[in-house]
């Protein structure tokens, strides 16, 4: 294969997770603000959510303020709007 013929989704087909959608939000506890090399390629167009909360204490209540921050975001996906 040439250089040029290599595009975002080849590279994709190749990964453990090529069955699997992109995930939408990825959330990282305890006050931690890095993704320590996790999904690298699948992260690029996903939302982050950090919380002070350790993960054995993440819970139903923390989940609920995960995704209501996550709705309340402009998704743009790399464009515009």
């Amino acid at each position: 294969m040439k250089a040029d013929e290599i595009a975002a989704d080849t590279l994709g087909k190749y990964l453990d997770t090529k069955d699997l959608p992109d995930p939408d939000l990825l959330i990282r506890t305890c006050g931690e603000q890095r993704i320590s090399n996790f999904l690298l390629w699948q992260c690029a167009y996903t939302e982050f959510y950090f919380c002070d909360c350790a993960w054995p204490d993440f819970n139903k209540k923390e989940l609920e303020k995960a995704v209501e921050a996550y709705n309340n975001r402009n998704r743009k996906f790399g464009g515009l709007k």
